[in-house]
């Protein structure tokens, strides 16, 4: 196969294979169910991920985790479940309007948002209380199998300090550059996103630790001076 012409294209396979090749596959984002998966993307706000397991689990034990079953539960008996995963109140108003919006946009099915017109049902993500840009990128990539690169700080740190893009690139910028530059395969956006996670988890921190990662030498490649912080 001939190396692709575009070479920010070339650039971004490159660094994708030094961290496949290190890391292995990451089989992102575990979960029994496609709702499962939305419901975690919104749990996950702002709080880590043990809290969040538990908070599925407790969801699960109570026969919840499907749109409509979620839907009707009152505002204080979800918050009571989804404590674990912190802010409980205010995550329980954003689990039940997006049950409400999964029960209206799909009937609750949501395989059936794979075959939606992917902006618009972005934008009607949106308008859902509480989902930005990158929960609604989660929702489409993780649940919904939608080619939807998401933006996370880790993935922004990353290419950042590469200089594949410029620092402060707004969201929808870094989305964009990233999807118009790499194939539009939801199955390689998962599991890029995912590695640049682990990237940044165990080398490319607030304080780098440049020694051993697998993409140090694509700074030396293009004379990037590894960073200080």
């Amino acid at each position: 196969m001939k190396p692709p012409r575009d070479p920010l294209k070339r650039r971004l396979l490159g660094l994708y294979a030094a961290l496949y090749g290190h890391f292995g596959p990451q089989r992102w984002w575990p979960g029994h169910s496609r709702f499962e998966i939305a419901a975690g993307a919104i749990l996950t706000q702002h709080t880590a991920w043990a809290g969040v397991e538990r908070a599925i689990a407790n969801l699960r034990a109570a026969r919840r985790l499907e749109p409509r079953r979620l839907a009707g539960l009152g505002l204080n008996r979800l918050g009571r479940l989804i404590r674990p995963a912190g802010t409980y109140r205010v995550k329980a108003r954003r689990l039940l309007a997006l049950s409400r919006f999964l029960l209206h946009r799909c009937g609750g099915r949501l395989e059936r948002l794979g075959r939606e017109p992917l902006d618009a049902l972005r934008a009607g993500l949106l308008r859902v209380s509480g989902v930005g840009p990158e929960t609604a990128d989660s929702i489409l990539l993780y649940s919904a199998g939608r080619p939807v690169f998401v933006v996370d700080a880790y993935a922004r740190r990353v290419l950042t300090r590469h200089r594949i893009v410029r620092r402060g690139i707004g969201y929808e910028d870094l989305r964009a550059r990233l999807e118009s530059h790499l194939p539009g395969d939801p199955r390689l956006f998962n599991e890029y996103h995912a590695l640049l996670v682990a990237v940044g988890k165990r080398y490319c921190r607030t304080v780098p630790r440049c020694a051993g990662c697998p993409l140090r030498a694509d700074l030396a490649r293009f004379r990037i001076r590894p960073p200080r912080r």
